[in-house]
């Protein structure tokens, strides 16, 4: 089979692999779609990873069923995850699935950019979710970033009421738009360095786009009744959007760091304007748990989030490095498809 090799965004190669053999309680799924994240092009997060198939937004169709699997069949249309907790650790009783040790070692073999891919058992029994038939597997793709939103927001404790401000317009940005519109937040800003993006995010319903140069603290209290925001979501791994989301956070309110930082970032805070004088909240999310895929997909399934519409690519295994490409400079692109057999 075919599988893409990282080896950097400008070096991606397809090489040929043997199909990997589906043991006892595994799936082997064939990939009709998987979608290129952000942090797939995150060159310093990957330089660890040289040499692997990436690849975790996927979805298709079971292709062989492993011994003692009774929950699928060969043919049905499933999404998957990558990473699952185990559900028996003090992080997962917590409540701390995406902390799990379990689930930062499970993963698909090899990589959703390949033309099929076995799936553990841990992954089967943690980790697959029926596509329904009028979601397609592009769509399907989406299931697991928007549940790292729907996890995000969940818990920032964003609700009805609240002025969100969302730093970065990017897919991660666009979907915690979605995802703040379709739970009740009617005050919403969006905050880029670049024009396309912001214009994605007025089209996609937020009711003001500013340019990150801007003075954004002063342009909300113009805006929003003398008040900063009640919710910040960084969706930039920029350092100077840390600054911002610090000076745009209104009294009570909360900051959540969704993107990833660098591993070298050090930030001086405020901490007495934060913590004492705005009595504000910073925290982080990372990952979704399989709760999370499954409203996720329920979301999908609706159309309450239309994932559809940010979709700006559709290209095949063999153009894939123009794809990471596309997806690394963020100009002209959105969501880039990739379908592994085409």
């Amino acid at each position: 089979m075919k599988v893409a090799v990282y080896y950097n965004n400008r070096d991606i190669r397809i090489e040929e692999r043997p199909v990997p053999s589906v043991k006892e309680g595994e799936l082997l799924i064939k990939i009709h779609s998987a979608s290129i994240c952000g942090s797939d092009v995150t060159e310093w997060y990957r330089v660890e990873k040289v040499g692997r198939v990436l690849g975790h937004e996927i979805a298709g169709e079971v292709a062989e069923v492993g011994a003692g699997v009774a929950a699928y069949k060969k043919g049905d249309r499933v999404v998957a995850s990558h990473h699952v907790p185990c559900y028996q650790c003090h992080y997962c009783r917590l409540g701390h699935h995406t902390l799990c040790s379990t689930l930062k070692t499970t993963n698909f073999d090899p990589g959703g950019f390949a033309q099929l891919i076995r799936l553990p058992a841990i992954n089967v029994r943690h980790g697959v979710y029926r596509l329904p038939d009028h979601v397609s597997y592009e769509e399907g793709t989406f299931t697991e970033p928007l549940a790292c939103a729907i996890r995000g927001q969940r818990k920032a404790d964003v609700r009805k009421g609240q002025t969100v401000l969302i730093i970065g317009s990017g897919i991660s940005g666009l979907l915690h738009l979605l995802l703040a519109r379709a739970n009740g937040i009617d005050r919403i800003s969006a905050v880029d360095i670049d024009e396309s993006r912001l214009k994605a995010a007025g089209d996609f319903g937020a009711d003001q786009v500013w340019h990150a140069s801007e003075d954004i603290g002063k342009r909300l209290l113009e805006w929003n009744e003398n008040r900063l925001a009640d919710c910040v979501i960084v969706c930039s791994g920029a350092e100077t959007s840390i600054r911002q989301a610090l000076d745009c956070v209104g009294l009570g309110g909360t900051v959540l760091f969704f993107a990833l930082i660098g591993p070298d970032c050090v930030f001086p805070m405020p901490m007495n304007r934060i913590f004492w004088q705005k009595g504000a909240t910073l925290m982080n999310s990372y990952a979704a748990s399989p709760e999370d895929h499954h409203e996720s997909l329920e979301l999908i399934g609706s159309g309450r989030i239309p994932v559809r519409k940010m979709i700006t690519h559709r290209l095949p295994l063999g153009r894939i490095g123009e794809g990471f490409q596309l997806a690394a400079e963020a100009k002209k692109s959105l969501k880039v498809i990739i379908d592994p057999n085409n």
